[in-house]
């Protein structure tokens, strides 16, 4: 819903702008149009819903012939090609005939919230003049380097030729302001302000020694005769210089051409604010006061702002090379950075390079392109974009600028302008665009598209406009000061608003009277239904009697009336739909408890506190541990004195009637009651297991226990003796019957053995020679075999 909603609004933009002419419409955006068909707007429709995004106007059958959507656009006025000059060629052009950046003047014509988009193209001519002024330091420190600088003319001249045929150098010099106490002021120091036996020249703010001239021998001449000068303290009056030699073109001789000042020096600078510490308040007027080359108004305007010198220099296309010693270095640096097309080089101690480091720095700036405009209009924005060397593209503020641009390069800028409102003056504007340090310039006419084309058609004092109370045009009526309403029907001094659908609108939102009525001067007066029990109501007709929730197919469920697009319930209802009641009688449990106490009646129904109870009075647990288990403790304790409530049996076992039977046969059955009865089997802590039955009648618990336990029998033990001891025997028996064996198996296999090794033995029968028989034979002489 959100989206939607965030949708919707970035569609009614131009309606919710309110416009009352055609006009203020195609200022709220590019796109927002005005239907101008004079029959276009239904009955009760305000004049600002003329001015709607265009898609929708066509929806809202508008013909397309009939919308007025003027659009801006971009001519170009002059279109004069880039310059393509060789320096060997034998044509010289002027300056002014060189052109580097193309076109040179467009027309802009801006409507609100459109932005236009034009291309420039810039090229860096070869042989293109230069003018250069060294401007020196020379408090005495600058000595030696003043030495160095005599035949400067000369040799920057041919340096020069390689770089261009048309170069002309210039000189001047500066020490400081001529007041206490930058200078001493005693008439001695003023004549020479040198200690020692130094002859040093008067001290000055600043002198033109040498106009801009191609005579590179008069530079050296006049250069040599140049003397130092000193001052008492260490930063100099280098700014005030700075600031004359950039507004006093005529006296340097300044040409529409690059314009290079060389800042040579060894020390800091004084700004704005410290000519307080010589009495000197009043701020730098930025002008020339050049009198003989001279500087006459040090002692009477403070040293200039860097902001003041920046804003001069650019208004003088002049750009700056800072030549100063090693030590000064980071302090010119940042001085640099403040301004736009400025170098720093280091120079030596004795100024013996400053020809490499001039021409190292104007190659360095020369390489760079950076575009700046003028003032812009209330409301208007420029954006850039640079295509530059190798298709290298910047944007945001790098946008501005190209870098490493060799000469005959070319480089791109699409420049994107956009208007946000229309001035108030309605006029044209100028602008001019124009590259630091070069003296070409782009020249932007800004036309502003403030009315529409119908507009100088229109009928003034028409009497389609109530009594001609205003001009007829675009299909609508523009009216007349103190005049409003959709044909200025009203007057601001009756209706006290210069926006009459404002007062109409509900939170500055987009609908008029809520769709739902018409506004008559800032009042909305709401429509009328067929039925007439059906009503609109409310400041903006916001509120109506039909439009609330329904139940049952009825409006407020029939158990309330609707007010304002809401219920207001009959009493013991509640709800949007008034579809709650709040009678618990539903919630009642056969318990007499709300919920059986274990939940809340909302609208007529048990909502448990708990989940796992259910039903309709939160009766059911599925997850409980049952009837059984619940009263198991206190049956046992009365019934057989024992378990865990057998100490508590009487405090918490008093709920039930207790009655014993027999056996499990004398135990009631579900078929003979006529309420609810649960059968129960549970053991106790000695595996005996009890029965009984738990049931509930008229409010009045009954449990039936068999009075016997139903506890195993205990085992026969003369069976398992003997069953043991006969075991036991049994199992020595055949332990001794297996040895028996074993033991005849290992004879039989030692006798076989002993029989097979007798069987292979080889006996001697020789006898032995010491063994004497036991037994002696004797012979019967007289036996003769008888």
């Amino acid at each position: 819903v959100n989206c939607l909603e965030l949708f919707s609004a970035s569609l009614s933009i131009c309606i919710k702008a309110n416009a009352q002419s055609c006009g203020e419409c195609i200022q709220v955006s590019e796109t927002c149009g005005w239907c101008t068909d004079e029959n276009f707007l239904t009955v009760g429709e305000s004049k600002s819903a003329r001015c709607d995004d265009l898609e929708s106007l066509k929806k809202r059958n508008c013909n397309e012939a009939k919308i007025e959507n003027p659009r801006g656009g971009v001519t170009i006025d002059k279109d004069k090609p880039v310059t393509d000059r060789k320096k060997d060629k034998a044509e010289k052009l002027k300056p002014e005939q060189i052109t580097q950046i193309q076109p040179q003047k467009l027309t802009v014509t801006l409507r609100s919230d459109e932005p236009q988009t034009f291309r420039l193209k810039f090229k860096r001519a070869e042989d293109y003049p230069i003018d250069l002024y060294y401007l020196m330091d020379l408090s005495f420190s600058m000595e030696d380097d003043l030495e160095n600088l005599k035949n400067l003319g000369t040799d920057l001249m041919k340096e020069m030729q390689a770089i261009t045929s048309d170069f002309r150098i210039g000189f001047g010099s500066f020490v400081e302001k001529t007041v206490m106490p930058y200078i001493s002021t005693t008439p001695a120091r003023l004549i020479n302000p040198c200690t020692g036996n130094q002859n040093c020249t008067s001290p000055f703010s600043y002198k033109n020694v040498l106009k801009l001239t191609n005579n590179g021998a008069e530079f050296n001449r006049l250069v040599s005769q140049q003397q130092i000068s000193g001052n008492l303290d260490s930063p100099e009056g280098g700014f005030d210089a700075i600031m004359q030699v950039a507004v006093c073109e005529e006296q340097i001789g300044w040409r529409n051409v690059t314009r290079l000042l060389v800042f040579s020096t060894d020390a800091g600078f004084h700004f704005a604010g410290d000519g307080k510490l010589g009495g000197i308040v009043l701020p730098n007027d930025g002008k020339c006061h050049l009198e003989n080359n001279i500087y006459t108004m040090s002692h009477y305007y403070d040293y200039p702002s860097i902001a003041h010198l920046v804003q001069k220099l650019s208004d003088h296309n002049i750009q700056t090379i800072f030549a100063v010693t090693e030590e000064f270095q980071p302090v010119y640096k940042e001085l640099k950075n403040l301004i736009p097309k400025s170098a720093v080089g280091t120079l030596s101690s004795n100024s013996s390079n400053v020809i490499k480091l001039i021409i190292d720095a104007y190659n360095s700036l020369s390489s760079e392109v950076i575009l700046e405009n003028g003032r812009l209009p209330e409301g208007v924005s420029i954006t850039y974009k640079s295509i530059c060397k190798n298709d290298v593209v910047g944007t945001g503020e790098n946008g501005r600028k190209c870098s490493n641009i060799s000469i005959g390069d070319e480089v791109y800028f699409n420049i994107s302008i956009e208007s946000k409102k229309c001035p108030s003056n309605g006029k044209s504007e100028i602008i001019k665009i124009k590259p630091l340090g070069f003296t070409e310039e782009v020249e932007l006419v800004l036309n502003f598209i403030c009315d529409c084309q119908c507009a100088s058609k229109g009928e003034p004092n028409s009497a389609k406009c109530h009594e001609g109370y205003g001009t007829f045009e675009c299909g609508a009526c523009k009216c007349n000061e103190g005049r409003i309403g959709r044909v200025c029907e009203c007057s601001k001094d009756e209706v006290r608003t210069e926006d009459l659908d404002a007062n109409c609108r509900k939170d500055n939102g987009t609908d008029i009277c809520s769709n739902n009525g018409d506004c008559v001067c800032g009042t909305c007066e709401c429509k009328k239904r067929e039925n007439p029990a059906e009503v609109y109501s409310g400041k903006y007709c916001e509120c109506d009697n039909f439009n609330c929730d329904r139940s049952n197919n009825k409006l407020c469920g029939g158990h309330g009336r609707c007010e304002c697009r809401k219920c207001i319930c009959d009493t013991n209802y509640t709800g949007s739909a008034c579809d709650c009641s709040l009678d618990t009688t539903s919630c009642l449990a056969k318990n007499g408890q709300i919920c059986n106490g274990r939940g809340t009646c909302e609208c007529g129904s048990c909502k448990c506190t708990n989940a796992k109870f259910q039903g309709p009075t939160c009766e059911i647990c599925p997850t409980c541990p049952g009837v059984c288990a619940e009263h198991k403790e206190c049956v046992q304790c009365r019934a057989f004195k024992a378990g865990e409530k057998k100490s508590t049996c009487e405090q918490d076992c008093k709920y039930f009637n207790l009655i014993t039977v027999k056996d499990r046969e004398n135990l009631p059955q579900p078929t003979d009651q006529s309420f609810p009865l649960t059968h129960c089997k549970e053991r106790d802590a000695n595996d005996c297991w009890f029965y009984y039955t738990y049931a509930v009648r008229n409010d009045t618990k009954e449990v039936y226990v068999v009075e016997k336990l139903d506890c195993p029998r205990g085992p026969d033990i003369i069976p398992i003796v003997a069953g043991v001891v006969a075991g036991i025997v049994l199992i020595g028996l055949a332990l001794l019957l297996i040895w028996k064996l074993l033991m005849i198996i290992h004879d039989r296999r030692e006798f076989a053995k002993f029989e097979k090794e007798k069987m292979n033995a080889k006996w001697d029968t020789g006898e032995n020679p010491i063994y004497k028989s036991a037994v002696t034979t004797v012979v019967n002489p007289k036996y003769e075999g008888k």
